[in-house]
């Protein structure tokens, strides 16, 4: 079958990356689908990869529109952008399928599942943990180790089947830890807990006060997945995931450093949107929907909001002034 990467930053280019580098052993051809600057640097150079142990320069064929992929049935999509740019990416890809192919939601977040399942018939979600950044064209910074990734992956909304046992088991022939499980969505909610933080992370400057922003914003969402009657994994579990299989380490180049998370990159990059409103703003729909208030994730999702139109740098803001929620207080 073939593998394509669509949407190919900093998650899709390890993931993509891994698995042309390691496609003798498992066989199966790999296309990265991305933006143009990444692309030609791609093309040039190949993919490099920066994680603790080593750089490698892997590679791989990119391209910059998902029809110049042949797809055919059986192959496997896995869609690696953030949500805002999910509804777009799966309009380009349902013109130009076939029946048959196999879609992968490889992002943060619970919405991108339901929003391919309009359009596909094949839909799979995988629980990302893969701290990552992608702040040049065709280099990426992998921070975990031993594996650069934990990738488990499952039918939506629920169980296993031939496809998801192929998808983990080439995914572990290519250096990942991964494992096909019936609860993916399960353990998407709980990996919705810690994305919870990525927002305070990206905006504040005063970093021993995160806490007094993350601790409510995830207490609100503990109580709204409860009224909803939406089951997580606890953070128990995570930690035995992770266990001995991924952890973020420095890289093997000093001179490089690890920013920040995903939200963060967003902001040093200069993005025009966040994923921020499909994270914290996943607690404030479900709030709504089941009558419980969510006042921190609201404010979250409106800082991150204001600070892009207002093209804030990342970390310029103190946790009072964001808690004080006034245009006059920035």
């Amino acid at each position: 079958m073939r593998f394509v990467v669509f949407g190919a930053g900093a998650v899709g280019s390890v993931i993509g990356g891994r698995l042309a580098q390691h496609a003798s052993s498992h066989g199966n051809d790999v296309t990265l689908v991305a933006r143009p600057a990444h692309v030609a640097a791609i093309a040039a150079s190949g993919l490099v990869i920066h994680d603790p142990v080593c750089a490698t320069t892997i590679a791989v064929d990119a391209v910059e529109r998902i029809d110049q992929v042949p797809l055919a049935a059986g192959d496997v999509v896995i869609l690696t952008m953030k949500t805002q740019d999910t509804p777009a990416a799966l309009d380009q890809l349902a013109r130009h399928a076939p029946a048959g192919i196999a879609v992968v939601c490889a992002q943060n977040g619970v919405e991108n599942e339901r929003l391919a399942l309009r359009l596909f018939d094949r839909v799979y979600g995988m629980c990302v943990l893969l701290p990552a950044a992608f702040m040049e064209p065709g280099v990426i910074d992998a921070s975990g180790t031993p594996h650069n990734a934990i990738l488990d992956v499952g039918r939506y909304p629920s169980g296993t089947d031939s496809t998801s046992e192929a998808v983990a088991g080439t995914l572990v022939a290519s250096g990942l830890s991964s494992r096909s499980v019936p609860d993916v969505m399960r353990w998407k909610f709980g990996k919705l807990m810690l994305n919870l933080g990525n927002a305070a992370d990206a905006l504040v400057s005063d970093r021993e006060n995160i806490p007094t922003l993350t601790g409510p914003a995830k207490a609100e969402a503990d109580a709204v997945l409860a009224a909803a009657g939406i089951a997580r994994t606890s953070d128990d579990e995570d930690r035995e995931r992770r266990d001995g299989v991924m952890e973020v380490r420095p890289l093997h180049d000093a001179s490089r450093h690890r920013g920040g998370g995903s939200t963060w990159q967003s902001l040093a990059r200069g993005a025009t949107s966040t994923e921020v409103d499909w994270l914290n703003g996943e607690i404030v729909l479900l709030g709504r929907l089941h009558g419980v208030a969510t006042p921190i994730n609201e404010l979250l999702c409106a800082a991150a909001r204001r600070a892009v139109t207002l093209g804030l740098a990342p970390r310029s803001l103190t946790t009072a002034q964001l808690l004080a929620n006034s245009s006059s207080a920035w």
